[in-house]
């Protein structure tokens, strides 16, 4: 199932096409796709070149491995993710090599995330990014050492069919999908003073 975005503005394909599902395939990832996915990622942009991101991943292949992470989702997102045959952790590390604190590492880990995404778009592959997990678990469980930070899971594969869902679940898969029109975050240099070109 496809839901292009409706832009206001033209932008780029892949990001009209990306979107995030619930609806997986449970048929694998071949490893060259999920290597494209991390090279993608390897690309992104970061606060002096720190590069914080990690990423813990699991495939059903290792149903050790997969329900390690899937163990840490909570109830809710446990109900749709467990058909996706990927799941990924994604961690910030929070600070610079010289021991400095890293603010950006968010920010930077984010950037890498999208680089993914999209490159999961590009390649005929759905994510969806899940902030319902337990953080805690994950860092004991996954032996994540201080100084480091879970941030998000995220569920990658082929898209499935949404009729699997449960009711309430196919609901939210088949609504339309909506967004703050641009002049609602973007501002001249005064707090919400508009651009003279979006007034």
């Amino acid at each position: 199932m496809k839901k292009p975005a409706d832009t206001q503005y033209p932008i780029h394909d892949l990001l009209r096409q990306r979107w995030s599902p619930r609806a997986f395939d449970e048929r694998p990832v071949e490893a060259d796709k999920l290597l494209s996915l991390f090279e993608a990622a390897r690309w992104a942009p970061s606060s002096n070149n720190g590069q914080p991101w990690r990423f813990l991943v699991a495939t059903k292949e290792n149903q050790a491995e997969y329900d390690r992470l899937f163990n840490c989702l909570v109830e809710a997102n446990q109900k749709w993710a467990y058909r996706a045959p990927v799941l990924l952790l994604s961690v910030a590390e929070l600070q610079f090599e010289d021991g400095s604190p890293n603010r950006h590492a968010y920010h930077d880990t984010g950037m890498a995330v999208e680089n993914l995404v999209i490159q999961a778009t590009a390649l005929g592959l759905v994510a969806h990014q899940m902030a319902g997990f337990r953080i805690d678990q994950a860092r004991t469980d996954c032996q994540i050492p201080n100084g480091y930070e879970p941030v998000a899971m995220m569920a990658v594969g082929y898209p499935g069919d949404s009729a699997l869902l449960s009711d309430h679940l196919r609901a939210r898969e088949v609504q339309p999908r909506v967004r703050k029109p641009v002049t609602e975050f973007v501002y001249s240099t005064t707090w919400e003073q508009s651009l003279p070109f979006l007034q």
